[in-house]
Parts: C-alpha cells; sequence; structure tokens
C-alpha cells in the first residue's frame, strides 16, 4: 500500500471513530439522559443496552481509529450502525429522522468499505502482521 492510500485508510478510520467517540463519551457524561432515551425508544433492559453503546461507541471506536481487528471491529459497528438506526430513527414521516436514518446507513457503508478493505499500513493490524512476517 502506498503512502496516499495509508493516509486515507488512517484518514477514514478516524473520521468514522470520531463520531462515535464523541457520541460515547457524550453517553458516559449523561448515563441518566442516555438510559431515559433508550427508554423512550422502547427498548427492554436501558442499562444493558446502555453497556452496549459505551462499548461499541468508546471501545471499538478506540479500537477502529487504531486500526486494531479492525475487519471485526468495524463489521460490528456496521451492524449497531443500522440497529441504531432501527431503533431510533423509524420515524419515517419527520424528514429530520429519515435523514438521520440514512446516515446511519451511509455510516454502516463507510464501515462496512472498512471492514473489506482492512486498516491499512497506518494500524496496529499491520504492525502485527509485519512482526508476524518476521517470526
Amino acid at each position: 500500500m502506498n503512502t496516499q492510500n495509508a493516509s486515507t485508510s488512517l484518514l477514514a478510520r478516524a473520521l468514522l471513530a470520531s463520531l462515535f467517540l464523541i457520541s460515547g463519551f457524550g453517553k458516559l457524561a449523561a448515563p441518566a439522559a442516555t438510559k431515559a432515551y433508550i427508554v423512550y425508544a422502547g427498548l427492554p433492559l436501558p442499562d444493558l443496552a446502555y453497556l452496549v453503546a459505551v462499548v461499541v461507541e468508546v471501545g471499538f471506536g478506540l479500537a477502529l481509529l487504531a486500526g486494531y481487528r479492525t475487519h471485526v471491529v468495524a463489521a460490528l459497528m456496521a451492524l449497531f450502525a443500522v440497529a441504531t438506526a432501527l431503533a431510533f430513527h423509524d420515524h419515517f414521516g419527520d424528514q429530520n429522522q429519515f435523514i438521520h436514518f440514512l446516515k446511519n446507513l451511509a455510516i454502516a457503508g463507510g464501515l462496512l468499505q472498512v471492514a473489506a478493505t482492512g486498516a491499512g499500513a497506518y494500524s496496529l493490524d499491520a504492525l502485527r502482521q509485519r512482526h508476524r512476517a518476521l517470526a
């Protein structure tokens, strides 16, 4: 992979991860409000849903940013983006909700592209692969 492709892959991961990290840290700062929104959306087990959201958004967001286990992490994050679109943005008569629904699907598409192509040269995955090749 050339330097331009490696840099583009890193930038793509950083841009995708930033959305999840900002959202995740917001959830950590306001757990009660987040759980109330989960209940308002009609989802069961708000404590568990909150924990899953924080793990995906913060934990997987950091893994995506670092390029760690990128194929699996990005695929799981894509599933999460689709699930949240269906759970929180399903009022298609409201144009704003429909746009948010489509935004989540577009994010899922970007994550699936990362899952398919990998993290690129500037990642922990590439570092692990170089170490394996030397061993």
